[in-house]
């Protein structure tokens, strides 16, 4: 008897979107087909009916109990794992991955064993990490990024430009582009993929010197520092690195025109070329910075303006945008509101929670995305680019039984009783149509009409993580 059946006539599968049943034994798929084709004997049956039930989430890009560096005379942190993975789960995300920092007079293998212990137990979903280069690292540190891939942690993430102006007790993050070209070759040799944060630190710290010269250093000024040029000048700059040596390049939180542009040129000469974004960009525009409360709505590096939305959206529907995520930073109001200045100003995000119900209302329901490709760009898509495919990202016989279940009839307007994570969410007050009402993660039920039935520690470590050679030779999703 199978431990649970999934009957539905909304299901996104490998074999396409229609009337299919899931069934479920132990934490795998063991199949899928159409519906009365399995016993009607199960451990539970849901009848999905009227429902859409897609791969679990996969949220590609969160910052979880990591430190804040707009406020360095404080030691402040986001929140952990323990506290955020709730409202991923309630969210419909049943993986994500987060960063395992390398720092100076730090190796991989440290800094990872720390990581790994720290969140050993600790999670109510899945995940794994990026490794992020931090600063001008000694050559001896990227000779390690071979036996991380073989660890199975084969992404790397690095900075082209620090966020912030010089502080002493703020270290650089910028990688200069010598190193990320080493960097490129050790990982297209070994089949891994370089993950970049990608502005142009001339023009970024320039903008702030400029800024601070004219007097201009309220924070609703930020998309004029962190703005379109310094987008368009470093993702051209890393793509030609990559042309160069042949390596695959993921750009997170794309937030511009020229950033899509970039990327589309790239995809279309062949190159493995990828693009995040986040729906907080798609959605959100620096008008709003001058709101009340409007610094919420701030990450790096800015919002941007109307036809940067438009763009954004239209390479989601596309095939330009490969993902979306939300630069998870998790903080408390006061936290979040506590900078006032483009110095200070509070960045990352806190949405991993609302990511599903917003892309499916905005995507699906307003602009005809289709589910399929709903599904690409919350878990398929990100999945293969990571090495989590196919033990995730899809419904197919001997994947993860990682789900989610939207409940398109749910139309509402959000509020603050609609989360789990912190005492606000940046989309309070946003009108939906559709909601996840089920998250399942490995064949257990982890969330349900938005309460949390999962338990810390039902998240493991996904040590599996190998990237495919299409995915790394060319744009392959």
């Amino acid at each position: 008897m199978l431990d649970l059946v999934i009957r539905g006539d909304m299901v996104v599968t490998a074999q396409g979107v229609g009337r299919w049943e899931i069934g479920i034994q132990g934490e795998q798929i063991v199949s899928v087909g159409p519906v009365g084709s399995l016993p009607r004997e199960a451990g539970r049956s849901i009848e999905a009916q009227g429902k859409v039930v897609v791969p679990g989430g996969i949220e590609p890009h969160t910052h979880l109990a990591h430190y804040i560096s707009m406020h360095p005379e404080d030691a402040f942190y986001t929140l952990g794992f323990e506290e955020d993975t709730r409202g991923l789960a309630c969210g419909g995300t049943t993986t994500h991955i987060d960063f395992c920092f390398i720092r100076h007079g730090i190796d991989f293998q440290r800094a990872l064993e720390e990581r790994v212990a720290r969140w050993k137990g600790q999670s109510y979903v899945d995940y794994s990490f990026h490794v992020t280069l931090l600063g001008a690292l000694d050559l001896d540190v990227f000779d390690q990024i071979p036996e991380a891939i073989q660890q199975g942690f084969p992404s790397v993430k690095v900075f082209t430009a620090d966020l912030l102006p010089p502080h002493p007790k703020r270290e650089s993050r910028r990688l200069d582009f010598g190193r990320m070209q080493f960097a490129m070759e050790k990982l297209a040799t070994h089949g891994g993929i370089l993950a970049v944060h990608a502005e142009d630190h001339d023009v970024v710290q320039f903008m702030y010197e400029k800024f601070r010269r004219e007097g201009r250093w309220e924070g609703w000024n930020m998309h004029l520092i962190h703005n379109k040029l310094s987008e368009l000048l470093s993702f051209r700059r890393t793509i030609e690195v990559a042309r160069a040596t042949g390596a695959a390049v993921y750009f997170v939180h794309t937030s511009a025109k020229e950033g899509v542009e970039a990327v589309a040129e790239a995809r279309a000469a062949g190159l493995p070329v990828y693009a995040e974004t986040l729906h907080h960009y798609a959605c959100f525009s620096a008008d709003q910075y001058k709101a009340p409360r409007g610094y919420c709505y701030h990450t790096y590096p800015s919002l941007k303006g109307p036809e940067d939305q438009q763009a954004l959206w239209n390479g989601l529907i596309g095939d330009d945008v490969s993902t979306t995520a939300t630069d998870e930073f998790p903080t408390s109001l006061d936290l979040k509101l506590r900078g006032k200045t483009v110095e200070n100003v509070t960045g990352g995000n806190l949405g991993a929670e609302a990511r599903m119900g917003i892309v499916y209302t905005e995507g699906v329901v307003k602009r005809g995305m289709s589910l399929s490709r709903f599904a690409d760009v919350t878990s398929t898509n990100a999945a293969r680019i990571f090495g989590l495919f196919p033990n995730k990202g899809v419904i197919a016989p001997g994947s993860d039984a990682d789900l989610a279940i939207i409940d398109p009839s749910i139309k509402k307007r959000l509020t603050r009783d609609d989360f789990h994570v912190s005492d606000y969410s940046p989309w309070e007050g946003w009108e939906v149509s559709g909601w996840p009402v089920m998250t399942i993660l490995r064949g257990k039920v982890i969330a349900e009409e938005g309460r949390l039935s999962g338990t810390l520690g039902d998240g493991q470590l996904v040590t599996r993580r190998r990237i495919d050679g299409a995915v790394l030779g060319r744009a392959a999703c």
